[in-house]
């Protein structure tokens, strides 16, 4: 699905929509545009894909939360289709096509399909050769329909937190209490910040997240790192960025100047004559460690000379003498 695209805008619903509009708008759309209902319909079956897909996020309200959050492009990039559809449970709206056996999803899969074998089924899956994130929901749906009573266990739905952290914590890993709720009593796991984490990396703790119905598998913790502002730093990447104010005469004269780098030391460098302002000046691999590998990026500093806001009349006639010299 591309990202730009506006999920409430799919559902044709506005962004304050109750939980109950949503699923009352996608029961009838489902309706609508049902394979079964359409059937050689390449525009009905697109458009069910594309409802479904908004209402995995939107009937969710921890994934709605997220989506509203960061909006559609960020929201992408932080959660894969396989994490949008993780959970996605239809069978109440199973009930409302009135279908008593067989698979009402058939059609959106061709008459190749295998039964027993979901692995072959990738070549027809409408997400491409990666498994169809519809697979789990697609058997159930039939063990269902079939009238079994055993049901398939499922997984059960991901923990997502958002965690703070600090640059000199980035740059040298760190490790946070993390607390949640886990059946209505208060859970806390210490989780490790791996050295170099960037702004918005998801990492994955496996089997913290909600308890699977019917006794399955627990889902997944993601942590999603933020980092706070910093007082000096500007982070790029894995470069650090720093200005430093100096005099003027100091900037056409040149200078030598301290700067204060992320590991807590202090470096000298040299500002040459005739620097402009806004002039960067490289220090070479100080900036923030490469998470995983073992380089670092570089640090910067900003040069940028202090124009006086008032001048004596001593500095005013030396203003004067240098303008007669051409400067």
């Amino acid at each position: 699905m591309n990202d730009a695209k506006d999920y409430y805008k799919i559902l044709g619903l506005d962004k304050k929509a109750s939980a109950e509009e949503i699923k009352k708008k996608y029961r009838k759309l489902a309706l609508q545009y049902h394979p079964d209902r359409n059937k050689g319909n390449k525009s009905a079956e697109n458009k069910f894909k594309e409802i479904s897909e908004a209402y995995a996020v939107l009937g969710d309200a921890e994934k709605r939360k997220q989506y509203d959050t960061f909006g559609s492009n960020r929201f992408h990039e932080r959660f894969s289709q396989d994490d949008i559809f993780r959970g996605f449970d239809i069978s109440d709206i199973l009930k409302d096509f009135g279908f008593s056996s067989g698979d009402p999803f058939s059609g959106m899969w061709g008459k190749q399909r295998r039964s027993g074998s979901w692995g072959r089924q990738q070549a027809h899956s409408p997400f491409g050769s990666r498994k169809s994130p519809f697979s789990d929901i697609f058997e159930q749906a039939r063990s269902t329909a079939g009238g079994k009573s055993q049901q398939r266990q499922r997984k059960g739905k991901d923990r997502t937190i958002e965690i703070d952290i600090t640059l000199e914590e980035a740059f040298q890993g760190t490790t946070k209490e993390v607390g949640f709720t886990l059946k209505g009593k208060p859970q806390s796991i210490t989780v490790k910040i791996p050295i170099g984490i960037m702004e918005g990396k998801k990492l994955r703790i496996s089997g913290k997240g909600e308890p699977g119905p019917l006794g399955g598998p627990p889902g997944d913790m993601f942590l999603i790192v933020h980092m706070a502002q910093h007082p000096l730093f500007r982070r790029e990447n894995n470069d650090l960025y720093l200005e430093k104010k100096i005099k003027l005469s100091e900037a056409l004269l040149g200078t030598s100047i301290e700067v204060p780098t992320i590991d807590g030391q202090t470096r000298i460098i040299r500002v040459p004559p005739g620097t402009p302002p806004g002039a960067k000046i490289r220090m070479k691999e100080l900036g923030m460690p490469v998470m995983g590998g073992d380089s670092r990026g570089d640090g910067y500093v900003i040069v940028n000379p202090i124009l006086p806001k008032k001048i004596n009349k001593k500095q005013k006639k030396l203003i004067e003498d240098l303008a007669r010299e051409g400067l």
